[in-house]
């Protein structure tokens, strides 16, 4: 195999170039500024879709089709050049095996000090979309990374508050409104579905809820009221681009 140089410090990052990440970096939803979109683990590729020498770079992750920013320091001191591997698919055979794990996974994060952290994936600190995508990845399962494209990326599952017989553990459960979906949940079993939730309407952190009307608990209230919806993982992410 031919040898991977790593640019110069002063060398411009090619536009197409695939990077690895050797240590886990932020990445931002911008340009300029401090809006978190997710956060990168150590191990993962990205492309290069823009060529710059300072500032923050546009890159795209392989894993889920996921466009961000990153600072391209975080690139050259963070990452080594790489080649494309492709995923593997799984189908829902081989992930029903896994979700015992997922939900393990998910389960002991509850386990660490946590707040609610808007693009946070790697822990303690999630927000909702970032807790799933984790879970799943750390079993070998790739999803996408936002809640409104996870709901879109899942075979529908119909579920109404105090109707839940449809629902299996590993399902993921959808909030928000008519038009978008905003936040979504783990489904435990019984109706109990595992979140990252925020400080206004949630628990600022991880916690517990559950879909029975007799519920009365004002985060379970208001999450029952933005009710959307239910879909189940039938197959892995590809690392594809998905519409915005």
């Amino acid at each position: 195999m031919a040898r991977l140089d790593i640019a110069r410090p002063d060398d411009p990052i090619a536009c197409g170039s695939l990077w690895q990440l050797q240590r886990s970096v932020d990445a931002y939803s911008q340009p300029q500024g401090p809006g978190l979109a997710t956060q990168v683990a150590a191990g993962r590729r990205l492309r290069v879709l823009d060529s710059a020498t300072v500032g923050r770079l546009r890159v795209r992750l392989l894993e889920d089709g996921y466009p961000c920013w990153l600072e391209i320091s975080s690139l050259r001191y963070q990452g080594v050049p790489t080649t494309a591997a492709p995923l593997p698919r799984l189908q829902r055979a081989t992930i029903a095996l896994r979700l015992e794990r997922v939900l393990q996974i998910a389960q002991a994060a509850m386990q660490n000090p946590n707040v609610y952290l808007w693009g946070g994936s790697l822990g303690p600190d999630y927000d909702c979309s970032g807790l799933i995508q984790t879970s799943f990845a750390a079993a070998g399962i790739w999803l996408p990374r936002d809640a409104y494209l996870q709901e879109r990326f899942c075979r529908p599952v119909v579920v109404h508050p105090g109707q839940t017989s449809l629902l299996e553990a590993g399902d993921l459960i959808f909030f928000g409104t008519a038009r978008r979906c905003t936040h979504v949940g783990l489904h435990l079993g019984g109706g109990r579905y595992l979140h990252s939730s925020g400080r206004q309407h949630g628990r600022n952190g991880l916690g517990i809820d559950d879909l029975n009307p007799r519920n009365q608990d004002p985060v379970a209230s208001h999450y029952r009221r933005e009710l959307r919806g239910a879909g189940r993982v039938m197959h892995s992410h590809d690392g594809s681009p998905l519409p915005p």
